[in-house]
């Protein structure tokens, strides 16, 4: 996928260009919808699928106080944009004056003269420019003022519940991990770096941890997990606390995954964390002996539901 970062970047002339416009956080199976609705008329045009999206989310520019949590960072929309098919990304800085922008000088200045569409994907909500006063029937004049098609692509419902990024943070918050998974079409997941801990996993309890200085921002419910475990490239099984390790009355939050079967070194290296299935609620023990002998029982669960994933993963993939 070729990325471009910043319209006036943007030095050539595209084909038959088919676009979509939005965040994109999450890249859940609604924007996925959107995604190949651009990819099948680009290919009836014989054309390129092109999305535009923003850096940083316009909520933490226009509201950075009051904004959400966002569910992917900036880097992995990127990769699971490419993931999608999509030819060419184009970023653009969000920033005040770019929010000051009017719709029609939206639609004129970069729809029109800097990618030249030929075809404009929305969802039914879809609103622009200057304090959101664009609307799909103003897209759709000026699609015709300019030559440009509007294709307008119904939201996705999931059990009578709109798919939106919105949803799938309160199902992540919510511990409601099959959820989100349904809507994400993907496990959740968080990355971050591993760094030193209170060094209690190995030392006390038996179960060495990585702990996690996230590159995230939304984390599940606090509460005992079964996770896979990507370290450069490679999946292990894992149980992932996160919480504030009430045992030991310290309060700090943190998240820690303690890898099954792994034993490397792998402070300062980045890792990723799929959640996969809640085992239970973070609770306060009488102490390390019976903390560790809940552990036990953590790890047994967590080998017994990933080991039913593979199989169920595996069983889905060759069908």
């Amino acid at each position: 996928m070729e990325v471009i970062h910043g319209i006036d970047k943007i030095k050539r002339k595209f084909r038959n260009p088919v676009m979509t416009i939005g965040n994109f956080d999450g890249v859940h199976i609604g924007h996925l919808s959107l995604f190949q609705r651009v990819k099948d008329l680009a290919e009836t045009m014989e054309g390129e699928s092109i999305i535009i999206t923003f850096y940083p989310h316009p909520i933490k520019v226009l509201s950075p106080s009051n904004g959400p949590p966002l569910i992917t960072t900036h880097e992995q929309k990127m990769h699971l944009i490419e993931a999608a098919g999509i030819d060419v990304s184009v970023v653009i800085e969000f920033t005040p004056e770019f929010a000051s922008m009017s719709a029609s000088d939206f639609v004129q200045k970069i729809i029109h003269a800097k990618i030249g569409a030929r075809a404009v994907v929305v969802g039914p909500d879809y609103r622009f420019g200057h304090k959101r006063e664009g609307d799909i029937p103003a897209l759709t004049r000026m699609g015709r003022e300019l030559n440009f098609e509007v294709h307008v692509v119904p939201d996705i419902n999931l059990n009578g519940v709109e798919v939106s990024s919105s949803t799938i943070r309160k199902f992540v918050t919510g511990g409601d991990l099959k959820r989100a998974r349904e809507m994400l079409g993907r496990n959740y997941q968080v990355a971050g770096k591993v760094v030193r801990g209170r060094d209690r996993g190995g030392r006390l309890l038996g179960f060495p941890t990585a702990n996690l200085q996230l590159f995230d921002e939304l984390t599940p419910k606090p509460g005992v997990y079964a996770t896979e475990v990507l370290i450069e490239g490679r999946l292990y099984d894992g149980a992932t606390n996160i919480g504030y390790s009430p045992t030991f009355d310290n309060g700090a939050f943190s998240v820690e995954t303690h890898i099954l079967d792994f034993s490397e070194d792998i402070y300062g290296k980045t890792i990723q964390v799929r959640f996969i299935e809640r085992l239970r609620d973070e609770k306060s023990f009488s102490g390390a002996e019976e903390l560790s002998i809940q552990i036990q029982k953590d790890v047994k669960r967590a080998r017994e539901i990933l080991t039913k994933h593979r199989s169920n993963t595996a069983s889905s993939t060759q069908q």
